[in-house]
């Protein structure tokens, strides 16, 4: 399977289009969050990635109002969200957690998940799913530019616990095109690129 995998496009229309026609040459496309910007514009990159002919799997972003992304995903055949659950495609299972892990923006536009509910989430994750995530797991490709990491332990517990066969996440963007290894699993955190990854 070619999964071609993308985050934070925060309402980058010419990025989103270049996805589309990029799509033609995956069998899945994943979305792991953040197409709006402080809350507002979802529609800008979302009414263009309505336009791909495979399936789109979607988490929301700390940007995104959750509630209007699933609606607009609910009201679309070809996209799929997920938190907290999972959908199978080509034979592969994925599972999805959305918004910021753990909590970190006092702003009344950014959603997140505490470390103990992303926890108990993630306990539905089945072993060996692709896990797709907005936050990445601590120690991983979660720097932030003054050496800080940014990222979720109930992720990183997931990795450890669950053994993914491939975590996909963003957030972080001074790591954006970063990828790592943990045991087997391959994390990618992937930014507003077109990354093309086969399993």
């Amino acid at each position: 399977m070619k999964i071609l995998a993308f985050s934070d496009l925060h309402r980058d229309r010419a990025i989103a289009q270049r996805i589309v026609a990029a799509s033609v040459d995956a069998d899945v496309l994943v979305g792991a969050g953040d197409f709006a910007m402080r809350g507002i514009g979802l529609s800008d990159t979302l009414d263009i990635l309505k336009g791909v002919r495979v399936p789109l799997i979607v988490v929301s972003g700390n940007h995104d109002n959750s509630k209007e992304l699933r609606e607009a995903c609910e009201a679309t055949s070809m996209l799929r969200y997920l938190d907290g659950d999972g959908a199978t495609f080509g034979g592969v299972i994925f599972f999805g957690i959305g918004r910021e892990i753990p909590f970190q923006k006092n702003a009344p536009w950014s959603e997140s998940y505490s470390e103990q509910q992303a926890d108990e989430a993630l306990q539905a994750c089945p072993e060996g799913a692709v896990l797709v995530s907005h936050a990445p797991p601590f120690g991983i490709v979660d720097h932030q530019a003054d050496g800080r990491h940014d990222g979720s332990q109930a992720l990183l517990d997931a990795l450890t616990q669950k053994k993914p066969r491939l975590h996909l996440c963003g957030h972080i963007h001074h790591c954006a095109g970063q990828s790592a290894v943990l045991n087997q699993t391959r994390i990618f955190n992937l930014g507003p690129s077109l990354t093309f990854v086969e399993i």
